[in-house]
């Protein structure tokens, strides 16, 4: 099934445990914002076409009524329109920067416009998008987005938690927590600009057993999991841009310990115009079914199980060549060494190319004492079985993410870059 990394949104819990750790409130609220700039709002378009500022803050929800800060998300801005319209607009701040995903999100509590809804034989289509802790659930609805000079028309996105499709089917809220408020999610929405088209892929467009699940048809009688053609999925905005449609870079300064924030660009394109080459880059390919390459550390090697993942606000992995690190007595998703660790890894791409990475491990609880802090490089994290280079390995380098079956200079995508 060629879909985005669930593990993408791993992130989503970890923002709620630090503010119950830091012993800030809860609640929810529409947090959203009628234009770019930096604070909790996230960056506005920058002076070319192709390139958006991100800024990594506390997000959103650290404003009141939350009062829940955020740490290592990146955000940016995003503005919908009912499909076809100039002036039915609304431009959300607050999203985070997703390359371990794909396709908008948006908080129903941070719209404030009504976008049409879409159905299939006069049933609503509604999503459940099940991640590492809990799920989303909201129904499917249309609109145009744009973003810096870019449009997307008419695309398909999941508006998270709206009132009107407040029963959930146990075969989605199975999937544990229900994340569909600020206080719970953290952020206003998701922006996933991933290795892939769609959310879901292949995998959603067969019946029976083999569906996915993400899905779901939901007239009066109730709602019931559905297939979901291609072209009605969730979906990457850039595979529908006129001509930077084949990828994203992310750039960020350099970050040392914590700090209040960090400001970086999101650029459109690979390839496509003068500002969004590859130059000296290594490009890593990676496996178009899973989305993985390999990284190994230690002489453990996580053979097609390591991934690239702005999304992720640590880089997650588990130390399972030596004891490990302590993980920190409150924040225990976090390692807490009592000194900062100076490591280093070895990715390899499906195309064989390799190349090692230096990364720090700090603690945690060190790097989170200032809450008004939104950035921090060494917040790591225990993840069996998976290598997830988090946000942190964002800093300081240029990473581009080539979209599956998109052509660029490079060959066609998926791969990674940097």
């Amino acid at each position: 099934m060629k879909r985005a990394h669930l593990w993408g949104i791993l992130w989503l819990s970890l923002a709620g445990a630090l503010a119950g750790a830091m012993g800030c409130g809860g609640g929810s609220s529409s947090s959203t914002t009628t234009g770019g700039g930096g604070g909790n709002g996230g960056g506005g378009g920058g002076a070319t076409a192709n390139v958006q500022s991100i800024v990594v803050n506390t997000g959103p929800a650290a404003g009141p009524p939350t009062n829940a800060p955020y740490i290592d998300g990146a955000f940016t801005s995003v503005t919908v329109c009912v499909p076809g319209s100039t002036t039915n607009c609304q431009t959300i701040g607050g999203i985070l920067v997703d390359t371990g995903s794909s396709g908008l999100r948006v908080l129903s509590s941070a719209l404030t416009i009504a976008l049409p809804q879409q159905t299939v034989g006069g049933a609503p289509i509604v999503e459940c998008l099940p991640f590492v802790d809990g799920f989303t659930w909201g129904p499917v609805q249309m609109a145009d987005m744009t973003i810096a000079g870019e449009k997307a028309s008419s695309m398909p996105i999941q508006v998270i938690g709206s009132a009107s499709f407040s029963t959930i089917p146990a075969s989605c809220s199975s999937n544990g927590p229900e994340e569909d408020d600020l206080a719970s999610l953290g952020v206003n929405g998701i922006l996933g600009v991933g290795s892939f088209a769609q959310d879901c892929g292949e995998g959603c467009v067969v019946s029976g057993a083999a569906n996915a699940g993400f899905y779901y048809a939901c007239p009066a009688t109730g709602c019931v999991v559905t297939t979901e053609a291609l072209a009605s999925q969730v979906v990457n905005p850039v595979v529908l841009f006129a001509t930077d449609n084949n990828g994203v870079i992310l750039e960020f300064p350099a970050v040392t310990g914590a700090e209040a924030s960090d400001t970086g660009s999101m650029i459109f394109g690979i390839g496509t115009q003068s500002n969004n080459g590859l130059g000296s880059a290594t490009v890593y390919g990676i496996d178009p079914n899973t989305g993985n390459f390999t990284t190994t550390y230690k002489n453990v090697t996580y053979t097609d199980q390591s991934f690239l993942d702005s999304g992720s606000n640590a880089i997650y992995f588990l130390d399972k060549a030596t004891t490990g690190f302590p993980t920190c007595t409150d924040l225990t998703f976090w390692y807490c060494p009592t000194t900062t660790q100076n490591l280093s890894a070895t990715n390899q791409g499906t195309n064989g190319a390799n190349g090692t990475v230096a990364f720090v491990v700090g603690n945690a609880d060190s790097l989170t004492a200032n809450a008004n802090d939104g950035v921090a490089n060494g917040l790591a994290g225990p993840n069996t079985g998976m290598f997830d280079w988090g946000l942190p390995f964002f800093f300081g380098r240029t990473v581009y993410t080539a979209i599956d079956g998109q052509n660029t200079p490079a060959g066609a995508g998926p791969y990674w870059a940097y």
